[in-house]
């Protein structure tokens, strides 16, 4: 008979062994072992979907009932030993690349990086280093020359006072926001 007989489908290893075999075998113990690598695996799949910081792996790691807390300290250490685990790597990589794809400023970049979980020391390593290699002032002039491509030059109050927002939001500070505006001000009229 097969296993979609009369519309009641069956698992293969159900028909096999019987309900009892699998209750014994779901209760026989699992080496520890078997756990460290299940764990491992686990935490190579989740930096293999997207880069983390350590405290976020340990997050995310934490969060899975069946993983034991001694289980995901030698998880990491093991990942740090191979490489796959380097906050300083990773905060140099995150920053370099979201200057590379958005024109935003120190504060609005060093948000970010708390968020990722970073500790101060290692943020404000890759803040210097960043913007060692590209000043904040010419993403400044990238932001409001994209700012104006897209809504033209600031001829009202109105407008102005959107390019602020825009800028402030970016992250830019506002002593160099209010100088770049001005100038920009004083060019059209």
């Amino acid at each position: 008979m097969s296993r979609y007989a009369r519309g009641k489908w069956q698992p293969r290893a159900a028909k096999a062994e019987g309900e009892e075999a699998i209750e014994k075998r779901s209760k026989t113990p699992v080496s520890e072992e078997k756990v460290r690598n299940k764990v491992f695996a686990y935490a190579l799949k989740l930096l293999a979907a997207k880069g983390r910081s350590e405290n976020q792996l340990r997050d995310k790691l934490t969060a899975m009932p069946w993983i034991d807390p001694a289980f995901i300290d030698d998880c990491i250490v093991r990942l740090k030993e191979m490489g796959y685990v380097n906050d300083r790597a990773f905060a140099l990589n995150y920053a370099t690349s979201r200057l590379a794809l958005k024109s935003i400023g120190r504060s609005r970049l060093t948000r970010e990086l708390a968020e990722k979980q970073l500790s101060r020391e290692v943020v404000e390593e890759t803040l210097a280093a960043v913007f060692e290699e590209v000043a904040e002032e010419d993403l400044l002039d990238k932001a409001i020359e994209k700012q104006m491509r897209l809504h033209g030059r600031p001829t009202d109050e109105k407008s102005v006072r959107r390019l602020y927002a825009y800028l402030m939001r970016r992250g830019f500070p506002y002593d160099a926001i209010v100088k770049r505006v001005r100038t920009i001000r004083t060019e059209s009229e």
